[in-house]
């Protein structure tokens, strides 16, 4: 084991307040639910708690400051003064079963503060209690990807995933989904000895055919005909969840945009982004009819005055 005072980030000198405010720090930070990518997290975590342990202790930090015992507990000299005990008043069962500050069961001094930070839950299975807790690690947490349909993720359309044990189940989308969004299944993971792990289900949001996102509105372009264009209409127009009708104004240009609010993803404040609908005039090809027209037709307008200075 690493010097406690290192593992924790204190110095020698810190007052118990300080190495308590530095542990619970570092086990939120490294705390196993909070870093499922991170399989490193788990040891630094188990670091730090023994570190804790042993300088939350007056005595065992007074031993291990006068050099009696070493990081992991151990005395320095385990026969110095006769046995395990001698004058340093080292006791090996006061580090839990197997002797050793890594033993099966922590004897308290972290207890109060996992269950204040985890809500009695050990990281490892099993929870605290007036003995400590059993540091039996938990089944490995297991990757999964879904890919949800534009519409469903805009609708929040609950998902249905299969596990690796065969059972497939039904995930609800939260608000504010975006891609890279992770859902986490307690107890659907790999066992092990302190309890099943978790499924962690990162979502990608496909792309769509017609609408594109920008933060939480939805953009659509939407063509429309010459005539609708000059003369106005009512022209049908998806949307995420369903067909309307958009009345187009006459004289409506190329490139306006119509602005649906409350129809794009939903917010983690319970609101929703809008859908902005862009209009784009399509002109036919080869359209004798128009060419005769436009041919007769004088626009009086100098519509690039103001660019030409």
């Amino acid at each position: 084991m690493r010097d406690p005072y290192s593992v924790l980030g204190v110095p020698r000198s810190a007052t118990d307040a300080d190495i308590k405010k530095a542990f619970r720090k570092l086990a939120k930070d490294n705390h196993p639910d909070r870093n499922a990518d991170d399989p490193k997290a788990l040891e630094r975590f188990k670091e730090a708690n023994l570190a804790y342990e042993l300088l939350s202790d007056s005595a065992k930090r007074g031993q291990f400051d006068r050099g009696e015992i070493g990081p992991d507990g151990q005395p320095i000299n385990p026969f110095a003064g006769g046995g395990f005990r001698g004058d340093s008043g080292f006791n090996p069962r006061d580090f839990g079963s197997s002797g050793r500050g890594g033993g099966a069961d922590f004897a308290g001094a972290a207890d109060d503060l996992f269950a204040e930070l985890f809500g009695g839950r050990s990281p490892f299975g099993g929870s605290t209690g007036s003995r400590g807790f059993r540091t039996q690690v938990r089944g490995p947490d297991v990757a999964y990807r879904l890919t949800v349909p534009f519409v469903d993720a805009v609708a929040l359309t609950p998902q249905r995933v299969t596990l690796r044990s065969g059972q497939t189940i039904e995930i609800k989308l939260p608000a504010g989904l975006e891609s890279g969004k992770q859902v986490r299944l307690a107890g659907k993971g790999e066992p092990g000895p302190g309890g099943n792990g978790d499924a962690i289900v990162t979502i990608e949001i496909a792309p769509h055919r017609a609408f594109t996102r920008e933060g939480d509105d939805v953009l659509l372009t939407l063509p429309i005909k010459l005539d609708e264009a000059v003369l106005g209409a009512k022209v049908r127009m998806p949307t995420p969840e369903g067909a309307v009708s958009l009345s187009i104004p006459p004289g409506t240009p190329s490139g306006k945009m119509f602005r649906l609010k409350g129809r794009g993803f939903r917010k983690l404040d319970a609101t929703r982004g809008d859908l902005l609908v862009t209009v784009q005039i399509d002109i036919p090809p080869d359209h004798e009819g128009l060419k005769d027209f436009v041919q007769s037709f004088v626009d009086p307008r100098d519509i690039r005055a103001n660019l030409l200075g």
